[in-house]
């Protein structure tokens, strides 16, 4: 059992990019979750069951994104929910959008 879980750890974190890595790391730290970054899976949704995160830990994540980035985010934006879908969304707006 033990090893099955570390390899699909060792799986998830090799299929993570560096952006997304990076990002992980942003958002363990602004909503404190208590998971190391490395065990997010880049494709499961943000908000809701898979971590736990309600819309005030999104909008604190958008936060710190546009922060870190020069990125602008907006509550009020049409594509938020595509935006913040995963990690692997997320980390792609980043990339197409970021100033920073």
């Amino acid at each position: 059992m033990w090893r099955r879980t570390q390899s699909l750890r060792h799986t998830q974190e090799a299929a993570m990019t560096d952006l997304e890595k990076e990002i992980a790391v942003l958002i363990v730290k602004a909503v404190d979750l208590e998971q190391p970054a490395e065990s997010i899976d880049p494709d499961a949704p943000l908000y809701g069951d898979a971590l736990g995160l309600d819309s005030i830990d999104i909008l604190e994540i958008a936060v710190v994104i546009s922060k870190e980035y020069g990125i602008e985010l907006h509550s009020e934006n049409v594509t938020n929910e595509k935006i913040f879908a995963s990690l692997r969304a997320l980390s792609r707006h980043v990339a197409e959008h970021r100033t920073l």
